[in-house]
C-alpha cells in the first residue's frame, strides 16, 4: 500500500451498504480519521476493524491539518470517514484533500453511499441537470440565497434537519411559489425510509400535521 490518504464513504443508515473494498482499506491503513469516534466505533466493531481512530471534525480540522500532513509525509497511510456518507459533502474533508494535493500526497476516493443521489433519482423530478446546495445558510445570506435560487432552472437539492424542515419548506414556498413541485426523503436506507412528493404548499401542510423526524433531503423542481 503506497503512502496516501483514502476518502472512504460509510453507510447512511443500512450497514449492508458498506463495500468490501471500504472494509479492506479501513483494515489496512495506519490510522482512521473519524468525524465522531463513538459513531464510527460502532461501524468498525460491526466489521471487526481494529485500526486506531482519531477525531477529525469541523471544530478541530484547522488545528489538526499540519500534524496530519506531516504524518502522511512521514509514511503513514490514513483513511478519512464521516459519520455517514461521503466525506467532504456537507462534512469535513475539503481542507485535508486540498492540503494533501498541495503537498504531493496521493488522494484516492472510494465510491459509495451518499444521501442526495438516491433521493434525487427517487424524486421523479428531472435529474439530467441539478445543483447541490446542501444546508442553506442559517442566518446571514439566507434570504439572498433564496432570492437567487428562485430563478434557478435546474433541479435543486438541499439537506435539512427535522427542527428546521417546516421553516425551510415555508420559505421555499414563499420565494419559489407554493405550486412548485418538491420531493422530501427521510431516513434513507433505514427501516422507516419515506419519500413524500407534491407541491411545496402540500408538503408544508403535511409536515405541519405530522411532526418531522429523521434527516431530510429536499429535492425542488427548477423554475420553468
Amino acid at each position: 500500500m503506497n503512502t496516501q490518504l483514502y476518502i472512504v464513504p460509510t453507510p447512511i443508515g443500512n450497514l449492508k451498504d458498506m463495500t468490501f473494498r471500504a472494509v479492506e482499506i479501513l483494515q489496512q491503513v495506519d490510522l482512521i480519521l473519524a468525524e465522531d469516534t463513538r459513531t464510527s466505533g460502532k461501524l468498525l466493531k460491526h466489521f471487526d476493524i481494529k485500526t486506531q481512530m482519531q477525531s477529525y471534525h469541523m471544530h478541530n480540522e484547522h488545528k489538526m491539518l499540519d500534524r496530519i500532513i506531516q504524518r502522511l509525509k512521514g509514511g503513514e497511510n490514513m483513511a478519512l470517514i464521516s459519520d455517514a456518507g461521503m466525506p467532504a459533502i456537507s462534512d469535513p474533508g475539503f481542507l485535508l484533500v486540498r492540503a494533501c494535493l498541495e503537498n504531493d500526497i496521493v488522494v484516492e476516493t472510494l465510491p459509495g453511499a451518499t444521501a442526495f443521489v438516491p433521493a434525487l433519482v427517487n424524486s421523479g423530478l428531472p435529474n439530467d441537470k441539478f445543483i447541490f446546495e446542501g444546508f442553506l445558510p442559517v442566518k446571514k445570506g439566507r434570504q439572498t440565497r433564496l432570492e437567487f435560487l428562485a430563478n434557478e432552472t435546474r433541479t435543486m437539492i438541499f439537506y435539512e434537519s427535522p427542527h428546521k424542515l417546516i421553516k425551510t419548506l415555508s420559505q421555499f414556498s414563499e420565494y419559489f411559489g407554493g405550486d412548485r413541485k418538491v420531493s422530501v426523503s427521510r431516513e434513507l436506507t433505514k427501516l422507516y425510509e419515506e419519500t413524500i412528493r407534491g407541491t411545496l404548499a402540500d408538503l408544508v401542510q403535511h409536515f405541519t400535521d405530522k411532526n418531522p423526524k429523521g434527516e431530510f433531503v429536499i429535492i425542488v423542481a427548477g423554475n420553468k
